[in-house]
């Protein structure tokens, strides 16, 4: 499992969010109500996807499936593309991001589990809590299909020792 690390640019992304835990997963019913709607975004940069989640600063120092989390399904848009009603836009900041590229059902969460319990604490990296999780789907995504494909980004600053 190695990624490939990449210093992104800011990004513009319109869609719409719920709150939610893993106790509590939303996640089909936010991307039943975005899908219904992704046409009326103009000016779309790309065919990709975004799941995006903003996890709160002390989530994963002291997890419980019962804390809650922002989740997003959205397209990345221009800078002057229009907001469709009852759509919020989401500007993710720039930074450097470990890009994992997985294939396997959607549904499955050790790919998460590996990255987040053996890939991080091995690596120069710590999380950055200051930006959101993305989740990018491209045209080989296919849900839960075990054929799946999708780039998993986690944000990461380096490690710095004394």
């Amino acid at each position: 499992m190695q990624p490939r690390l990449f210093d992104a640019p800011a990004r513009r992304l319109v869609g719409q969010r719920l709150v939610m835990s893993r106790e509590h997963d939303r996640t089909a019913e936010l991307w039943r109500a975005f899908m219904a709607r992704r046409w009326e975004m103009e000016e779309p940069i790309g065919p990709n996807l975004f799941s995006v989640t903003q996890y709160p600063s002390a989530y994963f120092a002291s997890y419980s499936p019962r804390t809650e989390f922002c989740k997003w399904a959205a397209l990345e848009v221009s800078a002057a593309a229009p907001v469709p009603p009852n759509m919020q836009v989401l500007t993710v900041p720039a930074g450097r991001y470990a890009i994992f590229d997985y294939r396997g059902s959607s549904l499955d969460p050790r790919i998460f589990q590996a990255i987040l319990t053996e890939w991080l604490p091995a690596s120069d990296f710590l999380l950055d809590n200051s930006r959101p999780h993305l989740e990018v789907l491209g045209p080989g995504y296919r849900n839960a299909d075990p054929s799946s494909e999708e780039e998993i980004w986690l944000p990461v600053r380096p490690h710095l020792t004394p």
